[in-house]
């Protein structure tokens, strides 16, 4: 089920510590659903259409500067319109002093004006990629997630397949637990980042075990608190009737989450098969494909080779 995460002006204080100069507690509750900002020369400049008024207002160096040399009637009617019920905060960087025309109007309002010591375009890009986390579409997946040689590895299957017997076995031999269970999705620009719930952080279920803490057993580093999803092994039981692909030379499989295409591998459990080795491998592949190394093309040519050295000696 996919859901869009909301953002209150309140989180975004929270992160950053800005200093609060008008609105009350309840308008740090008023929502932000736009990652970008506004810096608003042209709404200064008496520009109005087209404004994209969803967006946080950002006033730095230049536009402290030219609200200087506006006359009082010109000020009114621009604070007017940049703290509209629409418009979630205002932020003034570099600590400058807060227009005392567009106090009063944020008062009367009862709208959200900050200010911050950081340089406008560091502030800007901070705020930026940290509404892209809270605002991202996000889908919640049953499996388990690890990182594994560096690459987030997404392993699904049906219940009762021994995704977290797997996930323990990979945690002892050196690879981090993200998520058991369920992985909290979300999609940040063309990358997927998943997560655990804040309920299940650490944790590992084992069945006729239960519950165990990952990071008190094994140390805290042996988890990880996110992670880009970069490969997904899914499992299947063993089906003796299946023509399972021996070689690896089949066209790639690819899994669509939130839009993007994450590719994937089939991997069938049967008693015997050391699933962490064989998991381990496939990432290792993947990697080397990565690079353009494909192992099963390789083994392809050689095949081709051969045939063709016999062809010339028959």
């Amino acid at each position: 089920m996919e859901e869009k995460i909301s953002c209150p002006v309140r989180r975004l204080v929270e992160a950053f510590n800005f200093e609060q100069i008008t609105g009350n507690d309840k308008s740090l509750d008023r929502p932000i659903s736009i990652a970008d900002t506004n810096r608003p020369g042209l709404e200064l400049a008496g520009f109005f259409e087209n404004s994209q008024v969803k967006r946080l207002v950002v006033l730095g160096d230049k536009e402290i500067a030219y609200i200087q040399t506006m006359s009082v009637a010109k000020q009114r009617k621009s604070f007017d319109f940049i703290t509209n019920e629409a418009t979630p905060a205002l932020i003034i960087t570099k600590n400058h002093e807060c227009p005392e025309l567009l106090r009063k109007c944020a008062k009367r309002k009862n709208f959200p004006i900050f200010r911050s010591a950081s340089p406008t375009w560091r502030l800007i890009v901070d705020m930026v990629a940290f509404l892209d986390e809270q605002l991202a579409t996000s889908e919640c997946l049953h499996g388990g997630l690890l990182s594994i040689y560096g690459k987030g590895v997404l392993i699904r299957g049906e219940s009762g397949m021994g995704k977290s017997e797997i996930a323990l076995e990979l945690i002892k031999r050196g690879h981090l637990l993200v998520a058991d269970d369920r992985v909290d999705c979300y999609r940040i620009h063309n990358k997927i980042i998943g997560k655990s719930p804040e309920l299940l952080r650490d944790m590992l279920e084992i069945r006729g075990i239960g519950v165990i803490n990952v990071a008190r057993m094994f140390g805290v580093s042996s988890v990880l608190p996110k992670t880009e999803i970069n490969f997904q092994v899914t499992l299947e039981p063993w089906d003796p009737d299946q023509d399972y692909d021996r070689v690896g030379i089949e066209d790639k499989r690819h899994e669509n989450i939130l839009g993007v295409e994450i590719p994937k591998i089939v991997v069938p459990v049967r008693e015997g098969r050391s699933m962490a080795v064989i998991i381990e491998s496939a990432v290792t592949n993947f990697m080397l494909s990565e690079m353009g190394m494909d192992s099963a093309k390789e083994f392809e040519q050689r095949v081709l080779d051969y045939i063709e050295r016999n062809k010339q000696e028959n």
